[in-house]
Order: C-alpha cells, then structure tokens, then sequence
C-alpha cells in the first residue's frame, strides 16, 4: 500500500496546545504530511461505567469513518483507556485498518501524583503515538528497551525508550513506507 499522510483525529481535547510540535515530528520520523481533523465528540457507545474507561479497540472502528485510501490515522483521546483482560492502554492500533488510537490520560505526570512537565508530557506523546503508528504499519513489539517499539507496562517503560526506532525497527518502517 502506498501511505499518503498520517491523519489525527482528536476527541474532546479542545485547544490542544501540542499540535505543531506533534505535528513536526511525525513528519521528520515518518516522512509523511500530518493533517488534523476538527475535535470530535468521544463515542460513549465505547464507554464502560463499571470501569470508568473507554474500550480502545472500539476506536479503531469508528477511525474508519475519516479514513481515506492511504491514510494512518490515529485518535487521540484525554480518557482512559481499557482492553478486556487489562486494567488499562495507553493505546492501540491495527495493522489490517491503518488505525490506531492514544490515551492521554496516564502521560500526565499528576496521574502518578508529581508536578505537571509539559516536556516530559509531550514526550511520551510522542512516543505512544509514534509505537502506535509503528504498529498500523505492522511492526511487532522490539526487545531493545530503547527502541519506541518497545512495549511499554507502565510509564517507566515508556520513559525509558526513545520516540525513535532502533535501526532495525527503522528499516521495517521504511519498508512498509516504501520509501527505499
């Protein structure tokens, strides 16, 4: 398949102040234009009130409705977010659909009960959205635990790694983006 852009489609964060700065390092990673539809409201049909969260992979399913021929798309959501049989994700994706999606909710340093670091907070964005991707072009999880494909149980593993591929990851990605 030939990729064309990486979509993001935002649920309910409202003027979300880490565009650009997403934005531009998706590119430079990617090599692909980032387009940004408008905020969308979340799917509460996802939404599991014995848990508090929102089913992940149900995401991945409702992507599909601004998914073009080509496109990566990934949401971005401010809520938790569950798989059956885990306590929580901080996302997932689909290589079948090329869409994947992303929980700010535990990337904030006062869910772990420290002070805010916008630094550190676009970061692990970063990170999560980049593995996410990774996974929408089929990459599996690495063993390096400083590779972004690294899987990550806890935000410890996610500080760990780097929001870039080691240079075998790197390859595969280049790829299933063709772009050698």
């Amino acid at each position: 398949m030939k990729y064309k852009k990486i979509v993001i489609q935002p649920y309910q964060l409202g003027n979300f102040p880490y565009k650009d700065i997403i934005s531009r390092k998706l590119e430079e990673i990617f090599q692909l234009p980032v387009i940004w539809l408008p905020d969308r409201e979340m799917p509460y049909a996802a939404f599991n009130p014995e848990r508090n969260q929102f089913l992940g992979s149900y995401f991945l399913k409702d992507l599909l409705s601004v998914k073009s021929e080509g496109d990566i798309v990934l949401g971005i959501v401010p809520y938790d977010l569950y798989e059956p049989d885990l306590n929580f994700i901080f996302g997932v994706a689909s290589p079948v659909t090329q869409t994947a999606v992303i929980s700010l909710y535990r990337l904030h340093n006062t869910f772990y009960g420290l002070p805010e670091d916008q630094n550190l907070f676009i970061e692990r964005i970063l990170k999560e959205a980049v593995h996410e991707i990774g996974h929408t072009l089929g990459l599996p999880h690495c063993p390096n635990p400083t590779c972004v494909m690294h899987f990550s149980n806890s935000i410890e593993d996610t500080d760990r790694k780097s929001y870039y591929f080691c240079p075998s990851c790197y390859q595969k990605v280049k790829m299933a983006l063709g772009q050698f």
